[in-house]
């Protein structure tokens, strides 16, 4: 898929070029004016289609809030179990679990509390987790989500199966944070508490290539850096790691498992949206981080056409964390969907390209990661 504006207007309801939503319409102000395309990068993290701004885009697009989610028909015995309050403050450590299940914006965040913590939402009813904060937050930058939020993340627990879960909403961004990374101390300290035996990273991602629709899910166990702005000088700006690949033996199911809520995803998807299991080997299918607002364009603007299927802003911290641990690292996935496909380049500014893929993101991000939740339950139940 390849969208131009065109496509937009036809699946939410306005061109983002000669229609601008309304600046009421933005959770991070600046954005408004998008003097940049890194601040689309942070209006995509905070957007929250649960806020007065989130009500706002709503009722000025097409696109639809999760209080159109169906509930999911899950097989026997596998439906995730919300667990009780945890009986603990927010300056404790994280319990320990079997799976350590972490997202990254709000509206990820929203809806992987859906599917996996039904009843608890991220945003309203999570515990704060403030562990070493103080500490932590000593290196981060004045300004970004997690100094405004006053933590690291919020948490709840979760059971599928016999395996139980840590769901964490993370506050913490390698591309927010600041140059010393303090991203990398959060990821440090919430797998070293948690103990799991599986980490997964999950949430929305750019598509990369024509392929790819809008709630496309990429299950990797190869992530990469692909450092050319802020972090290019850093000795993994080019890096890549491997774990193992994921069990599929619920895939199938998974896939089937979208219908319930595909019909939210855009009108002019083809087909219900696919999982991508990438071999151990596949480098060129990988997840890539970047450390600049990337995404895929029809003129290849951002050179990420060949690195891998989707990019994102900071999964591969996690596998840079895991080679740190060594011996005593966990086994890692990432599990992305594909909120925005590549961007038809044509006759439109890069700031123009940015602000088409921002849109559907607020339009769809939500939803997409409820197939990327579902792929996620699939590789719990699975282990």
């Amino acid at each position: 898929m390849q969208v131009d504006r065109k496509w937009v207007e036809r699946n939410l309801g306005f061109d983002p070029i000669s229609t601008p939503p309304p600046a009421a319409t933005f959770a991070f102000a600046p954005a408004a004016k998008a003097e940049t395309t890194e601040d689309f990068q942070r209006e995509i993290i905070d957007f929250d289609s649960e806020s007065p701004a989130g009500r706002e885009f709503l009722a000025f697009s097409t696109s639809t809030g999760l209080s159109r989610f169906t509930d999911i028909a899950w097989p026997k015995g596998l439906a995730p179990k919300t667990g009780s309050a945890p009986r603990r403050s927010s300056d404790s450590p994280l319990p320990r679990a079997d799976v350590l299940v972490v997202t990254w914006t709000v509206d990820e965040g929203h809806a992987l509390s859906r599917v996996l913590t039904p009843g608890k939402d991220s945003r309203n009813d999570y515990v704060s987790y403030t562990h070493n904060f103080s500490s932590i937050s000593e290196k981060m930058r004045n300004g970004c989500p997690a100094i405004l939020a006053k933590r690291l993340g919020a948490y709840w627990t979760t059971t599928i199966g016999k395996k139980s879960v840590v769901v964490f909403k993370s506050d913490s961004h390698m591309s927010q944070d600041g140059p010393e990374l303090p991203n990398i101390d959060v990821w440090r300290q919430i797998v070293q508490e948690v103990r799991p035996a599986l980490v997964i990273t999950t949430g929305t991602a750019g598509g990369i290539g024509k392929e790819f629709e809008v709630g496309d899910v990429i299950v990797s166990p190869i992530v990469r850096f692909d450092c050319t702005a802020k972090f290019k000088k850093q000795p993994f700006a080019q890096a890549h790691y491997a774990s193992s690949a994921a069990k599929a033996a619920h895939f199938g199911i998974a896939r089937s498992l979208f219908k319930a809520n595909a019909g939210q995803l855009p009108k002019d998807n083809q087909r219900l949206p696919k999982i991508v299991r990438v071999p151990r080997n596949a480098l060129g299918s990988s997840v890539v981080t970047t450390d600049f607002f990337g995404f895929d364009t029809s003129d290849n603007h951002y050179k990420l056409q060949g690195l891998g299927d989707v990019s994102e802003m900071g999964d591969a911290v996690l596998g840079l964390v895991a080679t740190e641990l060594g011996a005593n690292a966990p086994r890692w996935l990432a599990i992305r969907n594909v909120s925005d496909p590549q961007i038809k380049a044509d006759g439109l500014t890069l700031k123009q390209q940015a602000a088409l893929a921002a849109q559907i993101y607020k339009g769809f991000g939500r939803w997409s990661s409820v197939c990327s939740a579902i792929a996620c339950w699939a590789t719990v139940a699975a282990e």
